[in-house]
């Protein structure tokens, strides 16, 4: 075989490599195609998260979590006395509250530790009773208490409850006695199964 049918049979045909192009730069054209309509889905996402706040002010002294369909009352149970209550008390005081229908409603009840922690937040700042940052959003009443009973009880041990601190995000079994802690009251403002708790169940008030 001569040189030139060696280089003949090297060369590809004509068109040949136009078209090899082509495809390769309709390929490279969908490949960045997706990557940027991605982005874009992506970027969309985040500007509709930052565009819905958590909690919304509803003018009423409550405030609404937007995620979880929970209302608040804007101050806690210092705001009413000025100093901390226990446990049952902070039932006596959600009962109050209940008999004159705050803000229209009467099924206001204590938190769970779950729906405290769905209120702290480190990149939130408030500032307690004593000028100490808490870390719950600023639309709350400031110079309030630092923490909040919830209504879960330790079982086989009656006597504790859960209280949440929002100065460390941390639950803690506090003796239902104590009198240097507060509360922050809730109700479901959503589509939700009736609940009552227990000891609404057993009486209104506590005896002492």
């Amino acid at each position: 075989m001569s040189d030139e049918d060696l280089k003949e049979e090297q060369e590809p045909e004509e068109g040949a490599e136009d078209v090899l192009g082509q495809e390769n730069e309709e390929l490279n054209t969908e490949w960045l195609g997706e990557e940027e309509w991605g982005a874009e889905e992506e970027e969309e996402e985040e500007i509709i998260k930052e565009d819905v706040p958590a909690f919304v002010d509803n003018g009423d002294g409550t405030i609404s979590d937007t995620r979880s369909n929970l209302m608040w009352a804007k101050s806690d149970s210092y705001a009413e006395f000025k100093y901390g209550i226990n446990w049952f008390e902070a039932q006596d005081y959600c009962e109050s509250l209940n008999e004159k229908e705050f803000a229209g409603f009467d099924d206001w009840r204590l938190c769970s530790t779950e729906e405290a922690k769905s209120m702290f937040s480190f990149s939130k700042r408030n500032t307690d009773k004593d000028g100490a940052e808490i870390h719950i959003d600023e639309l709350f009443v400031e110079e309030g208490g630092h923490n909040t009973w919830t209504y879960v009880e330790k079982p086989d041990y009656p006597q504790y409850a859960e209280l949440f601190s929002y100065v460390t995000g941390n639950e803690m079994w506090q003796h239902k006695d104590n009198e240097y802690s507060h509360v922050r009251l809730v109700r479901d403002a959503g589509e939700h199964e009736d609940y009552e708790p227990e000891w609404r169940k057993d009486t209104k008030k506590f005896e002492r």
